[in-house]
C-alpha cells in the first residue's frame, strides 16, 4: 500500500489517478451514442445516423449507416467521418476505436430553396 505524502500544515496530497483502485466499464449503448453524435458534427452527414457498437476489453468497433447529403464526395465524408469518429471516441471514454465500418444507407438531397413573394 501506498502512503499519501504529507506537505505543509499536515495537510496531505491526494494519491496519483493510477494509484486509485476499482475499474471503469463503459456500456455499448454509451459508446452508440457518443458515436452517432460525433458523426452528425462532420459536414455532409445528415441526422438519421445510426451506430452499432461492440466493447471489448478496451477496444471498440462501430458499425455505422451514415445518411451523406447530396451532391457531397461520399468517399471524403466517409474518411472524415472516419476519422472524427475515432478521435472523438477515444476522447470521450478512452476506449481504442481500431475499426469503424461504413455504409452510407441514403444520398440525401439538399432541401429547396424557399422563395418568398
Amino acid at each position: 500500500m501506498t502512503s499519501a505524502a504529507t506537505g505543509l500544515a499536515g495537510v496531505t496530497a491526494r494519491p496519483e489517478a493510477t494509484e486509485l483502485p476499482g475499474a471503469t466499464t463503459i456500456d455499448e449503448r454509451v459508446v452508440r451514442r457518443i458515436a452517432a453524435r460525433a458523426a452528425t458534427e462532420v459536414a455532409g452527414v445528415e441526422p438519421d445516423v445510426r451506430v452499432r457498437a461492440e466493447v471489448v476489453g478496451t477496444g471498440a468497433t462501430l458499425h455505422v449507416r451514415l445518411p451523406v447529403r447530396y451532391p457531397s464526395p461520399v468517399a471524403r465524408v466517409t474518411d472524415a467521418c472516419r476519422a472524427h469518429l475515432i478521435a472523438r471516441t477515444e476522447a470521450l471514454t478512452g476506449l481504442t476505436v481500431p475499426r469503424v465500418d461504413i455504409e452510407v444507407s441514403a444520398m440525401v438531397p439538399e432541401p429547396p430553396e424557399r422563395r418568398v413573394r
